[in-house]
């Protein structure tokens, strides 16, 4: 099993959702959050937390930045119908503090944002996770409530989904109330 790596991105596949990792003249192919894909430039030396699924056809890498985040994805996939691609797109929605703040507060909405993630299997995540996390997402802003209706009012301005995701992890975390987390939406997106 391989816990860690370090290398060069080599190669960035956005649609695919992974990048190549140079480790020692091995290349090593590892799937990740969008923000890590969005942020990682060919040449860059990048080091990952990563979690190794075995199937009978396919051997797959992980990559996570924090070892927090490495353990949400591990939560999210002991949840029975939530495979590692859909916990990356969840882990893709927000940070970690964030996403466990929307289970601990069974706002099953925020995490049906995620393609593939209904209400019917978002209230088995928060039903099954809610528990096990305890008080971890607490210490955090509760800003989930407002982010899901920052979502919602960027959509309706016709923002394609990851679009606004982008904008929302770019919102300051002093940034509160619904009008200013938008208006602070909003001038991320204007100066992409």
């Amino acid at each position: 099993m391989i816990g860690w790596l370090e290398g060069e991105v080599i190669k960035i596949k956005l649609e695919s959702g992974y990048l190549i990792l140079n480790v020692n003249s091995v290349g090593y192919i590892i799937h990740t959050t969008a923000h890590t894909l969005l942020s990682a430039k060919r040449g860059d030396t990048l080091s990952v937390h990563t979690y190794t699924v075995v199937r009978e056809t396919a051997l797959d890498l992980y990559g996570f930045n924090s070892p927090e985040e490495k353990a949400l994805f591990e939560l999210l996939i002991s949840v029975s119908g939530v495979g590692p691609k859909s916990a990356l797109s969840i882990l893709s929605l927000a940070d970690t503090s964030t996403i466990y703040n929307a289970i601990s507060r069974d706002e099953t909405s925020y995490l049906t944002k995620v393609s593939g993630i209904g209400k019917k299997l978002a209230g088995k995540i928060v039903l099954e996770l809610k528990d096990k996390i305890g008080d971890i997402g607490e210490s955090g802003n509760s800003t989930t409530t407002d982010d899901a209706s920052v979502m919602e009012a960027l959509e309706a301005m016709g923002y394609k989904a990851q679009e606004a995701r982008d904008a929302i992890k770019s919102i300051p975390s002093d940034t509160q109330g619904l009008n200013a987390r938008v208006s602070a939406a909003l001038k991320a997106l204007s100066n992409q």
